[in-house]
């Protein structure tokens, strides 16, 4: 019965999605066997058994295995720096912490798969797909109306860093080192905590 449910519920998707639907649905996908599988597992074969689409329909939208990782990069990075963007506004209003805009940081390059995919394509030597991630981040900040300081822009580059090793050393480093495996990220808010009060960004009561 389940099989007969996928087929049709396969079938339903061919014929409803759209061109750009069928692109953003293939991205998801991808997204999830990032995440649950590694960077290895995102194939344009794995991809298109999951959404019930054709190899040469994703050929289509992406071109290649690179592409589709470029791509993924991309769609990682346009969402997860709009949420750190949402968080950074609403710490500076009052209404988060900085903690909240590590958190998402960390979060973005270890549990949603930044740091492996990142790795990943460095790895295959596909360093163009780094592209979009770097082109977020300073999107991110310019439109943080940070780029002007020095400062902000060191403290953004630390915390990518940071967040990145954490990623895909955090783990075994802090255990070697018998530290708290939130070290990294209590130095992150640290850094960001000091860097903000220096620039009179976060209220006192988002220091706290």
């Amino acid at each position: 019965m389940s099989s007969n449910v996928e087929q049709l519920t396969s079938m339903s998707i061919k014929k409803r999605l759209s061109p750009e639907a069928s692109r953003d649905a293939a991205l998801e996908a991808a997204r999830s066997l990032l995440i649950e599988a590694g960077p290895q597992a995102v194939t344009l074969k794995a991809v298109a058994g999951r959404i019930g689409r054709t190899h040469a329909n994703l050929l289509h939208h992406f071109g290649s295995a690179s592409g589709l990782q470029k791509a993924l990069a991309s769609h990682l990075a346009g969402t997860v720096c709009a949420t750190i963007a949402e968080a950074v506004h609403a710490a500076r209003a009052g209404m988060g912490q900085p903690r909240d805009v590590v958190d998402l940081t960390f979060d973005a390059f270890d549990r949603e798969g930044a740091g492996a995919l990142a790795s990943w394509m460095l790895l295959s030597g596909n360093e163009d797909a780094l592209d979009p991630i770097i082109d977020a981040i300073h999107n991110l900040v310019v439109e943080l109306n940070d780029f002007n300081s020095e400062d902000q822009r060191r403290t953004t580059l630390a915390l990518v860093h940071l967040a990145l090793g954490d990623a895909l050393l955090g783990g075994p480093l802090t255990q070697s080192l018998e530290l708290p495996r939130t070290a990294a990220r209590d130095v992150a808010e640290a850094l960001l905590i000091e860097s903000a009060a220096k620039a009179g960004i976060f209220p006192p009561a988002a220091q706290g």
